[in-house]
Parts: structure tokens; sequence; C-alpha cells
């Protein structure tokens, strides 16, 4: 999706935006979400999600970031190829589409292989009870923690849900659980694997450090919300 935004003339901006908040939030994880953990936690999953991709492209619009897609991403613009004056036929376009989506398949298939791959197997093998345990609301540092945790696992945010029910009902705080599930969907490792296919790393590094700064902000600002409650 990334890919054909660019293409179509899409604003850097609201690519971004799409990138950050697309994982983060879809019809299905809202009602799961709901069904789980209650309608005021899904309203500030979906404002925090909506919010956090909204700025980000703003601010990798304004430091002009757009220079650090991969070059190849620009190479064919869609709606502006170059035609014989008579029109295509069904036919011929779609040996052009065929065509142009098995050269990007060529160059992401291994990536995304990779990373489902590593994050499955991580996921696998990390328990519940490392979480609670070490990320508890007596550890002042367990909201970074917690986004940093997320990073090597991978989920979408449907599937992510019982967990953090999970996590929540064990007794780690809310903003903390908030802040690693969008750390997991958002900025994990395999996701960031797949992503360097069309970004160069010093975008990568940029994309993951401002949803980092912006993770750990929330969970901060919800532990001390939810606190107050």
């Amino acid at each position: 999706m990334f890919i054909g935004f660019i293409e179509a003339g899409i604003p850097f901006s609201v690519t971004i935006a799409f990138l950050i908040t697309s994982p983060l939030i879809n019809e299905v994880a809202v009602v799961v979400f709901a069904d789980a953990l209650g309608l005021t936690l899904t309203a500030t999953y979906i404002i925090s999600g909506m919010a956090v991709g909204i700025i980000g492209g703003f601010v990798m619009e304004k430091l002009k970031l757009s220079r650090y897609v991969e070059g190849y991403v620009y190479d064919i613009k869609m709606g502006n190829l170059e035609t014989d004056e008579e029109k295509l036929s069904f036919k011929q376009e779609l040996k052009i589409a065929l065509r142009y989506s098995l050269s990007i398949f060529k160059r992401i298939w291994l990536f995304v292989i990779i990373g489902i791959g590593l994050g499955a197997s991580i996921h696998g093998f990390v328990p519940q009870e490392f979480f609670t345990e070490n990320l508890g609301k007596d550890n002042i540092l367990s909201v970074p923690l917690a986004v940093l945790s997320g990073i090597p696992l991978y989920s979408n945010a449907t599937g992510i849900v019982p967990i953090a029910k999970a996590l929540i009902e064990k007794g780690m705080a809310i903003g903390t659980v908030l802040a690693m599930m969008m750390s997991v969907v958002a900025i994990s490792l395999p996701e960031m694997i797949i992503l360097r296919q069309v970004l160069k790393p010093r975008l990568i590094f940029f994309f993951a450090l401002y949803l980092f700064i912006a993770f750990v902000v929330l969970g901060y600002f919800y532990n001390y919300i939810f606190y107050l409650k």
C-alpha cells in the first residue's frame, strides 16, 4: 500500500500517517478491543493511534524525510505511464499490472518472510509472566521498557488484544499495556525489516524513534490519567 500511495501521487505526510495508523486501527480490532477491554479503553486507543499517525505525518513532511524513500518507488507514477495514443486493451493493462506487481514482489518477498518468521518465533517463546514480573506498576521505567520489549515481537492489532487483556488482569498498568500494544503492532523489528525494502535506513530510524517517543509519552500520560481514577 505504501508503494501504491507514493506512486499515485498522494502526499508523503498522508502516506506516513496511513503507514502508522493502518496497523494500529482496523474495524475488526476495534470490535475485539471493545468486547475485551471496554469502550473507554477502545476510544482511548483509537484516538491515540490517529493522533500519533497525523502528527507523525506532519512532522516527517516538515523534516523533508521523503528524500529517504527508496528511489525505485518513485520510478513509476501510476496514471502517468507513457502509452501510445491508442487506448490500451484490458489484456494489455492486465499484463502491465502483473509485470509491475511481480517486480515489487521480487524486491520484498524475502524480507517479508524473514520478518514474519522472526516475529512468530520470538512471539512463541516469550511468556506473559516476563512482562508482569518486570514491567509492574512499581517500576518507573516500565513504560519505555514495555515499548522496547514489544519491538522484537510481531502481531496485528486483533491478535495482541487477548494478551493485553491478560496483562491488565494480572496487574500491569493500563498505559504501560497500551504502549506495549502499539509498539508490537507499529514498530516491531519484523515490521522494520519489511519496511527496509521501501524506506532507507535513515527514514526507518526517524520513523521508529518518533513512534518510540510517542508511545512512551502516551504510556506515561494514560498511566497518570487512569491512576487518578
